[in-house]
């Protein structure tokens, strides 16, 4: 994050700029409302800037859905778009890094992606 700034304020901005320069639309449904550790906010970036690379690169979507949650049980996030998916052997690099961003801060990563429909992918870090 640049100069203190929040994860929350660090994902505003970014998607901000990422859906003017593709033309995707971003709808935003949640940011986090608390501090996250500033390893966890890194990775986490990490994974977005990824999953919007292969939205932007793959999908042909036309509007993409973002929710970050932290609370309690740890931080949640969530990338959807309505592209037009693919089969699961597709799964590549991009999500492979993903995965590994994740897992650097102990977190999971899942993809779910219906081939005409659009993928979802989701990445959880548990509270430490």
């Amino acid at each position: 994050m640049r100069g203190g700034q929040s994860l929350a304020e660090a994902l505003e901005s970014y998607l901000a700029e990422w859906s003017e320069r593709t033309g995707i639309a971003v709808e935003t449904w949640a940011l986090p409302g608390t501090d996250v550790p500033s390893r966890v906010s890194r990775s986490v970036m990490a994974a977005m800037r990824e999953a919007l690379d292969n939205v932007e690169r793959h999908s042909r979507a036309r509007t993409v859905s973002i929710a970050v949650t932290a609370g309690k049980s740890g931080l949640r996030m969530t990338v959807s778009d309505n592209g037009r998916g693919f089969s699961a052997p597709a799964a590549g690099r991009g999500i492979a890094r993903m995965r590994a961003a994740f897992a650097e801060v102990g977190g999971s990563l899942s993809v779910n992606s219906v081939h005409g429909e659009g993928t979802t992918i989701t990445g959880v870090v548990p509270k430490d």
